[in-house]
């Protein structure tokens, strides 16, 4: 009674939207996903999965097999008229299928299980947009490692193209005997190890570093292998990654496109538009973030463990991670409020943040999309801006806007939850909404919020007979081509208590909020594609320096006015200190 009781002052108090429409789902879909161009929806359940047309939401083809249970599901275009999907099941395996000519064809299993004792399980899975690549993190008796795979997107369409019809039959079993081509492993990533030179108990100097990169790397071995064996005696093995006594570490990737960074930045202006020419990666306990080029030279095959191209290290504990939309930008939500935002055109850091006074944790972070409304493509160079949305385990909310020198400012738009049921579980950016951001609490509670202004737009109200399905993990789209977001949701009485049948029933709910005028000032019109956003593109050393220098003569006034700020304000210092000096000799 008393959360209904909040749930109806919370809907008073902003205006609400009710959705425009929804359908019937055959089952509870565990997992839910949008295609970029906005045509399709994917949908995991415990029957398998299934594709749906966003336009009409009906069943466009399905891929149904016993036993199989989809978590996870992602979508992506791979030509004109094909999809990829990469799922996840409940048992840890990833697969990847295509969606063409209407219908579902399994094209392979990344994780085959041939021995049960040392079977991999998959922990997460992700597609690069195009579909090109793949990266999947792994664990096998407590080891932890990321794959990163090439697909032969090509080949595949001409293999679907002349696939027998599932049109008749959608059994699984068509597929079977089809040859489809392999999917090539291009890297096998490790957490970092200690050299085998290195003592833990005694000092890096006695190791020869041969560069400030080796360093960094011995250290975060290091620091990974002294918490393996803390409490656990003084003999210690040397390059051990694997957490025997505690719980294995975890990765974290990101998908790079090209911007002109060192070094295989000669190579980024031969590959396609909106091909990802980098991967990074950082480990749970790590204090570095790894780059490791997709396209290089093969080196020596006895070479199984292969080095970064790129090292960014930090002074703190890396926690969480974001990239903007273009991945110019990187940016790290760091032990100690600490927030760094890397700039991969320039190879430093954009800005290092200090988070005002937060007393928890950073939980996760996202970049609010913000398109420039100028074409002076130098300006924008200059004057570059990013406003992160940050999330603290303890339920707080801050934005973080970040930039080269003083222009940094940070704003907390939410307490801490004095009750449970209003934590929020979901705050995700809407890219097709300036500055605004879904926010799913607990509760069910579902609104718009503007992050700049720190104000609810309007709050997002279903039937007053259905509740989100699992407000703790809600199963939600966003379409930014038909700007509407899709969330299920089930009815309330079968919330309570299961369908005879042991599944409970649901429905898809659709929230068209382009054409809502209370949203409508907010619309921005996406560019065709991520690189768009990302103005300016060096190749050789002297543009880079030619860059530079441009920049250095434009922000001359902006810079001459920070260092007059700066030395006012210590001069303001030394004169009270000066003062408390003279009245405490004085007493």
């Amino acid at each position: 009674m008393e959360s209904t009781h909040k749930t109806d002052t919370f809907r008073r108090k902003t205006p609400g939207l009710e959705p425009s429409g929804a359908t019937q789902l055959p089952v509870s879909a565990n997992c839910l996903a949008c295609s970029k161009d906005g045509r399709y929806l994917s949908l995991g359940h415990s029957r398998g999965l299934s594709v749906w047309c966003a336009s009409s939401l009906t069943c466009a083809a399905e891929w149904q097999q016993d036993g199989m249970e989809i978590t996870s599901i992602q979508m992506t275009r791979t030509a004109e008229p094909a999809y990829l999907l990469g799922t996840v099941d409940d048992m840890g395996v990833a697969r990847v299928f295509a969606y063409h000519c209407g219908a579902i064809h399994p094209l392979s299993v990344l994780n085959i299980m041939e021995n049960i004792n040392k079977r991999s399980i998959c922990l997460t899975f992700e597609l690069s947009e195009g579909g090109n690549y793949g990266a999947a993190s792994m664990s096998c008796n407590g080891a932890v490692w990321l794959e990163i795979y090439q697909f032969p997107s090509e080949a595949w369409l001409k293999e679907t193209e002349m696939a027998p019809s599932q049109q008749q039959d959608q059994s699984p079993s068509r597929d079977m005997d089809v040859k489809w081509s392999p999917v090539a492993a291009l890297i096998k990533i490790k957490p970092p190890k200690i050299p085998a030179a290195t003592a833990l108990d005694g000092s890096l100097e006695a190791v020869k570093m041969t560069n400030f990169f080796t360093h960094c790397l011995a250290l975060e071995g290091e620091k990974s292998s002294s918490h393996q064996w803390d409490g656990q005696g003084s003999n210690r093995h040397v390059g051990k990654t694997k957490e025997k006594f505690g719980r294995p570490r975890r990765c974290t990737q990101h998908f790079l496109l090209p911007c002109g960074q060192f070094p295989g930045d000669s190579k980024a202006k031969l590959q396609s538009a909106g091909l990802p020419v980098a991967v990074c990666v950082w480990w749970s306990g790590g204090h570095n973030l790894l780059q490791y080029m997709l396209q290089k030279e093969a080196k020596n095959k006895t070479d199984v463990e292969p080095t970064p191209d790129v090292l960014w290290p930090n002074a703190k504990e890396i926690l969480c991670s974001a990239v903007s939309r273009c991945s110019r930008h990187v940016a790290l939500g760091l032990d100690g409020a600490l927030v760094c935002v890397w700039d991969r055109q320039s190879g430093s850091p954009l800005s290092i943040v200090v988070v005002s006074a937060t007393d928890s944790d950073f939980f996760r972070m996202q970049f609010v999309d913000h398109w420039p409304e100028h074409d002076d493509v130098w300006q924008t160079f200059i004057a570059a801006k990013v406003c992160l949305l940050l999330l603290c385990k303890s339920g707080e909310m801050y934005t973080v806007t970040a930039g080269g020198g003083t222009q940094c400012c940070t704003v907390k738009i939410s307490e801490r939850p004095k009750d449970s049921a209003d934590f929020p579980t979901v705050t995700a950016s809407v890219p097709f909404l300036q500055s605004l951001s879904l926010v799913v609490q607990r509760n069910g509670n579902m609104f718009l919020h503007d992050v700049m202004n720190r104000t609810n737009v309007c709050s997002l109200i279903l039937p007053t007979t259905h509740l989100i399905a699992s407000p703790c993990n809600p199963v939600y789209a966003l379409n930014p081509e038909q700007q509407t977001l899709f969330i299920q949701a089930g009815n309330q009485e079968s919330s309570y208590s299961a369908s005879s049948e042991g599944e409970s029933q649901s429905q898809l709910f659709i929230f068209r909020l382009g054409e809502q005028e209370i949203i409508k000032r907010y619309i921005v019109s996406l560019p065709d594609s991520p690189q768009q956003l990302n103005t300016l593109s060096c190749v050789t050393l002297e543009e880079k320096c030619n860059l530079y220098l441009r920049q250095r003569a434009r922000s001359v006034e902006e810079r001459n006015k920070a260092l007059r700020q700066t030395w006012k304000h210590l001069q303001e210092t030394a004169g009270r200190a000066r003062h408390s000096n003279s009245n405490a000799a004085a007493s």
